[in-house]
């Protein structure tokens, strides 16, 4: 009996815990609350309301407050101020100790603490996150940043091992608890600059020394690509892209649910390519299985930090200006063997390019639907051009769509399809 009864025991001790960890939890909340200004831009929004949820779902017997309380650290991530990527810390360490085998919460204590400069720390919740998947494939952007803060520590310590006396001080703050990326930054800056006066530019230690601060300094600005092919990805520009779609017969399908609703998926699947934008979802019957090409557009002052494209797809082509913030999101963001074809910098803003089509007045942002549909167009290699779920208003802004009407040769409503072809 005594077995038995001492996981009885233990199962109420558990039980008796959450209910105190969720009040931590919400504490954390009200306290960023309380410390938020009056305004609210859209991503501190979204963190309100998924701390409205979690206090709601603490009183809900059908929703789950582990979950609640999980995305308030996601939309606290999404935010990115230093007070949100605490709050997001507080709530992955309470959501581990409410459940400390859960996948969710040691991603999110790691990006976190990525997100703080506690790189070393990151990375030992990254490499728990991975051994709790038991073989699986880690989130992409787990999986870039562990291979990118691995690489900055093998920089350090083998800067470091170059002059082991002289770089004792660095490597005791490297083992302190929540020692940033901001704090070691310029203690290594200053431990170069001495070894390479001491020993001279010409001496083989001091030159690989500065070889590996320059690794580490890369590594700090951007992170690193574990598979810079991108599982064998190939670049297109201009030509290449008409080259894939010459003579081939193209539609471009909406994200709209009455698309998903409908039963065009088989007639979608017939086109030769079929384009898609955004964060688009298929429903077989509907918007038809094939993807040949996904158009998506950067938006936002940090594009970089948006999800990765795992959908798979025949070509994507990223639309974003300036060229650094394009750049970057393609780095961080693309997924290797999830396309076959990149568009490169020829191809990132084909509107107001002088060297493609160099047309203004469609605004800032005009629609992604609108800027492929404009370039394959303009393209002119294909035989038939359709759009599908697009007959209704608001689906394009109202000049994309009076261009779009002025060039139509065929409307058809009762399958929401305009021919330009």
């Amino acid at each position: 009996m005594t077995k038995p009864l001492a996981g009885l025991f233990k199962v109420r001790q558990k039980e008796a815990a959450e209910p105190a960890l969720y009040a931590r939890g919400m504490r954390l909340c009200g306290e960023h609350l309380a410390a938020q200004g009056a305004g609210s831009a859209p991503p501190r929004a979204r963190l309100t309301q998924a701390i409205g949820a979690f206090a709601a779902s603490l009183d809900s017997p059908s929703a789950d407050p582990f979950d609640a309380l999980l995305q308030v650290g996601e939309r606290a991530l999404e935010a990115g101020g230093e007070r949100e990527l605490r709050l997001a810390l507080g709530v992955a360490e309470t959501s581990a100790m409410i459940r400390r085998r859960s996948k969710g919460a040691w991603r999110l204590r790691g990006l976190a603490l990525d997100g703080l400069g506690r790189g070393h720390e990151a990375l030992e919740c990254y490499e728990r996150y991975t051994t709790l998947l038991n073989g699986g494939t880690p989130a992409p952007e787990v999986a870039r940043r562990t291979d990118t803060l691995r690489r900055r520590r093998e920089c350090l310590d083998a800067a470091l091992a170059l002059f082991p006396e002289a770089g004792a001080p660095l490597r005791d703050l490297l083992g302190q608890p929540d020692t940033t990326t901001a704090v070691v930054a310029p203690r290594l800056a200053a431990y170069v600059r001495a070894m390479v006066a001491e020993h001279g530019p010409g001496d083989p230690a001091a030159r690989r020394l500065l070889e590996l601060y320059g690794g580490y300094r890369r590594l700090v600005e951007r992170p690193g690509m574990p598979d810079p092919t991108l599982g064998g990805s190939t670049p297109i520009g201009v030509g290449g892209l008409r080259g894939l779609v010459a003579g081939r017969t193209v539609c471009l399908v909406a994200n709209a649910g009455d698309v998903a609703g409908s039963a065009l998926g088989t007639e979608i699947d017939r086109y030769d390519l079929v384009v898609r934008c955004d964060a688009f979802r298929i429903r077989a019957g509907g918007t038809g299985e094939r993807t040949g090409l996904h158009a998506v557009s950067l938006r936002g002052d940090a594009p970089w930090e948006g999800p990765a494209w795992t959908q798979r797809a025949g070509v994507r082509l990223v639309f974003g200006d300036p060229a650094a913030g394009w750049r970057r999101a393609t780095r961080q963001r693309l997924v290797p063997g999830a396309q076959e074809h990149v568009g490169d910098a020829s191809l990132r803003r084909p509107l107001s390019d002088p060297a493609l089509l160099g047309e203004d007045g469609w605004g800032p942002a005009p629609t992604t639907a609108f800027t492929v549909l404009r370039l394959l167009d303009f393209l002119d290699a294909s035989p038939r051009l359709d759009l599908i779920g697009f007959t209704l208003p608001g689906r394009l802004r109202p000049r994309e769509a009076e261009w779009v009407m002025d060039r139509a040769t065929h409307v058809d409503d009762s399958k929401m399809r305009i021919a330009l072809r």
